[in-house]
């Protein structure tokens, strides 16, 4: 998307829903509009209450959310069946990826370069079984090489 060509192609928007909310227009743009996208892929419908609910957990102390936990089986299409062994564990990966793509800061997003390699490498093992991971399990860090 970005990388591989002799000038970055921005762009802009790439999310289903034409999702931008500032007027900066750089390769961050995009990559939120990846996470939306991915998110929205998963869900079976726009994340807007996900993004709503991640900044809030950004704002509110962790001792004070945890009345507020929502797990990650919940937010998945239900239409869908629950996804079981390496599906399972590529789905947390991919979902992890995509938040950070997310991330309220652009610096701190990842370059598409990195999601890529992100994506290729090998799912990590489930922290718990699927069924019973919270959305906040996936905030943890993502590594980026390169």
């Amino acid at each position: 998307m970005h990388h591989g060509h002799s000038h970055p192609i921005v762009h802009r928007d790439i999310s289903s829903n034409n999702f931008a909310y500032t007027m900066r227009v750089d390769e961050k743009c995009d990559i939120f509009s990846f996470g939306v996208l991915t998110w929205e892929v998963f869900m079976g419908r726009h994340p807007g209450d996900l993004i709503s609910y991640f900044s809030s957990l950004e704002s509110v102390p962790s001792s004070m959310s945890n009345d507020r936990q929502v797990l990650l089986k919940d937010t998945i299409d239900q239409r869908l069946p629950p996804p079981v062994g390496q599906s399972a564990k590529d789905v947390v990966s991919t979902m992890k990826i995509a938040l950070a793509c997310l991330n309220g800061n652009p610096q701190l997003r990842p370059t598409m370069q990195q999601v890529s390699q992100a994506l290729g490498r090998q799912s990590l093992p489930l922290p718990s079984t699927f069924r019973t991971i919270k959305l906040e399990e996936l905030l943890g860090d993502v590594v980026w090489n390169g």
